[in-house]
């Protein structure tokens, strides 16, 4: 077999079963040496006109190798056949990610647009940050999700289709409250970034209210990420002044109450200006995209690490198969070509 076929990255994830097609030699000459031949092969020309013609001798090869087909094809399907798998090198940037995304109830205001229709805050996030990842597929991104309490929605990683999943089911109200822990956010963020072994770490930090939840005070949190060495991007979202959040009036329908935007920018500059970051305020989606363009410029360092690739699985390709010709062998054993003894 030519190398180019083992470069599809053909593998077995059980290949000790491929010891069973050296015995099927063996079986196959003692089978022969104690099989009995039946008195005759009869037909039912009702059934299948076409293969009753066929003689006594071929129609009984024919079953023979339908069951010696079927048995390869077990083998090989449970050796588990698969391709993909291994290591494939991968030029690395040596920045890790962590993005902290504000689930609060603020979030819900609709004060951006997005191909021409009214969004909130999340939709429009959650659709700059798809982009900024497919960016960066050299980075390990993190996604980190907070309202009144912060967790890690995702760990830092290369898997980005993962990424994407993930990022696709933040929503409102998954965390219980409406109150905003920025401290805690960052802190959890930091947490994530600490023990990996990486040229740069920064956390990007986007919210569009202020610290009124969590134990952890922000300035504290950047504390800690300074003296660790990771650097801090906070944006703001929100429009200035007074934003419009969805509400239903007496009669179901969808209406819009001003809510003012009471974002805490003091506090977010000084989160950046500790860590050697920079602070943005994003009132706009076209604003928010051109941030996330700026910080995608980020200074980095090649070096290489090891993706792991995933494994296309392929042993229902030969299991079915197999099946399907004892199906057929059992069918035409007992029927068109059924021996007596």
């Amino acid at each position: 077999m030519n190398s180019s076929f083992w470069n599809l990255g053909l593998s077995f994830g059980a290949p000790w079963w491929l010891l069973g097609l050296l015995a099927l030699p063996l079986l196959a000459w003692i089978h022969n040496r104690t099989a009995r031949e039946g008195a005759f092969v009869y037909s039912s020309l009702s059934l299948m006109k076409g293969i009753t013609e066929l003689s006594r001798t071929r129609a009984g090869v024919i079953l023979k190798n339908l069951r010696w087909a079927a048995l390869v094809l077990l083998i090989v399907g449970m050796a588990r056949p698969r391709v993909g798998g291994g290591q494939a090198p991968l030029k690395a940037s040596g920045i890790d990610i962590a993005v902290a995304v504000d689930l609060s109830g603020s979030m819900a205001a609709e004060d951006f647009e997005l191909r021409g229709e009214r969004v909130n805050r999340l939709t429009m996030l959650q659709d700059v940050l798809r982009t900024f990842i497919d960016h960066r597929p050299a980075d390990r991104i993190g996604l980190v999700a907070f309202a009144t309490q912060a967790f890690i929605a995702a760990p830092p990683t290369l898997d980005h289709d993962f990424l994407h999943r993930v990022l696709s089911r933040l929503e409102l109200g998954a965390i219980d409250g409406n109150q905003t822990a920025i401290g805690s956010a960052l802190s959890a963020a930091v947490n994530r970034l600490r023990e990996l072994k990486s040229k740069s770490r920064i956390v990007i930090l986007m919210t569009d209210g202020q610290n009124n939840a969590g134990k952890i005070p922000p300035l504290t949190a950047a504390e800690a990420a300074q003296a660790l060495g990771v650097k801090v991007y906070t944006i703001g979202v929100g429009t200035h002044g007074y934003a419009p959040m969805p509400a239903r009036d007496a009669f179901g329908r969808k209406v819009y109450v001003k809510q003012a935007v009471d974002i805490d920018e003091d506090t977010l500059k000084k989160i950046a200006e500790k860590t050697g970051g920079k602070y943005f305020r994003a009132d706009s989606t076209e604003t928010l995209r051109k941030i996330y363009s700026e910080i995608d410029r980020l200074e980095k360092t090649e070096m290489e690490t090891r993706k792991h690739a995933y494994y296309d699985e392929w042993m229902a390709y030969f299991v079915v198969p197999a099946l399907g010709l004892l199906t057929l062998e059992l069918l035409l054993g007992q029927t068109v070509w059924r021996k007596l003894p």
